[in-house]
């Protein structure tokens, strides 16, 4: 999934982050507490998290201490008004990737993400492809051959996530949470609808590939000559 987890408890400035990598085709759930991202980390496999140091209940280098112990690799960017030497390699020595110090420009947050996301397995390419098809979430669309079709939001990481399974199935719930997140309330057929739309898009560049029900499973992408 292209989505990330934002721990930031100032309201502003977690809108600003959220909107910002939303224009690079990253979405983003914001959290304000320690204990409320740690929940959601138990639940959704984030492709990135991005968490203040200062935060009500604690430092934010504890939520990242907590992930390390657990045995979890989440490439972790650190927020931070400190600049000292010391604040930036105990962080380091705590598990996160990398620092970034307040004041900061959007485009170096971004770029900062974006090079976090290069790193596991799974997230290696951020212009994913599968088949025929490949998805560019910086232009908001998919490709296959010479033909392009814009994605909606929720539509984009949906089909990031098919992409990136590799023909595998990807959990209703999963796809749902990488397409809405946990904060929205999703409708017990949004999903659908989305994949409705999807299926049509791929019929129209011309791709072989089709989005099938795995019963029982969830959803994956097939060829449509081997499609059940």
């Amino acid at each position: 999934m292209n989505r990330i987890a934002v721990v930031e408890d100032h309201e502003r400035l977690a809108a600003l982050v959220r909107k910002a990598l939303a224009g690079a085709g990253i979405e983003a759930d914001v959290f304000g507490r320690i204990d409320a991202a740690w929940q959601a980390l138990r639940d959704t496999p984030y492709a990135v998290l991005v968490v203040d140091r200062g935060l009500p209940d604690g430092d934010g280098l504890a939520l990242v201490r907590r992930l390390r112990e657990a045995g979890r690799l989440t490439p972790c960017l650190m927020l931070t008004a400190r600049d000292a030497l010391h604040d930036r390699v105990e962080g380091l020595e705590s598990g996160a990737d990398d620092y970034l110090v307040k004041p900061f420009s959007m485009e170096e947050l971004v770029a900062r993400v974006r090079a976090l996301l290069r790193r596991p397995a799974a997230l290696q390419s951020l212009s994913p492809q599968f088949g025929d098809v490949q998805v560019r979430p910086e232009a908001g669309c998919m490709v296959c051959g010479e033909e392009s079709i814009t994605l909606a939001p929720a539509e984009l990481q949906i089909v990031l996530g098919l992409v990136r399974a590799g023909g595998q199935t990807v959990r209703r719930s999963a796809l749902e949470a990488a397409a809405w997140g946990l904060a929205e309330a999703v409708t017990p057929n949004a999903l659908d609808v989305a994949l409705h739309r999807l299926r049509k898009k791929l019929q129209a560049i011309g791709s072989t590939l089709q989005i099938v029900n795995v019963r029982s499973h969830g959803y994956a992408l097939r060829e449509a000559t081997l499609a059940p």
